[in-house]
């Protein structure tokens, strides 16, 4: 299966992508505030799958709308003070948008595993990665639309 192929037949409605460990010092939009590299590597391959709408998954804001603008902050997924599924189904839910079909997810298990508390039915394709290369790997390969399969 190739990045091309998801474009061809697949077109999602939602992408949700990580927010990241590495910010900018100052308030700024969600598009601009997370500067890591698996971060823009994960907003690069969701922009190549063109979905309707890109959400990012901040660890303690849930969903962002890439015009948001946020305080940095440091709360990693999994920390007491982390958003939490039960967040992100109350924020979808007002936003509208849990019926949405197709839903991908990239990011790590955490991220999925918070995602899937919303839309149980998303489509992951880093699923199967063995670590942040492997990951970083398909995501280029979704990028460039190549084979990542």
């Amino acid at each position: 299966m190739t990045a091309n192929d998801h474009l061809d037949y697949f077109k999602p409605q939602l992408v949700v992508i990580p927010c990241g460990s590495r910010k900018l010092g100052s308030p700024a939009r969600a598009a601009d505030i997370y500067v890591g590299s698996y971060h823009r590597a994960c907003r690069k391959a969701a922009d190549a799958l063109r979905p309707d709408r890109l959400l990012i998954l901040s660890a303690r804001h849930g969903l962002l709308d890439l015009d948001d603008v946020i305080e940095p902050y440091d709360t990693p997924h999994g920390a007491a003070d982390a958003v939490t599924g039960r967040v992100l189904l109350e924020q979808a839910t007002m936003r509208d948008i849990v019926g949405l079909d197709p839903v991908v997810a990239l990011g790590g298990a955490r991220h999925i595993s918070l995602v899937r508390s919303v839309w149980p039915h998303i489509h992951t394709p880093l699923a199967g990665t063995h670590g942040m290369g492997e990951q970083m790997a398909r995501l280029a390969a979704i990028r460039e639309g190549r084979d990542y399969i």
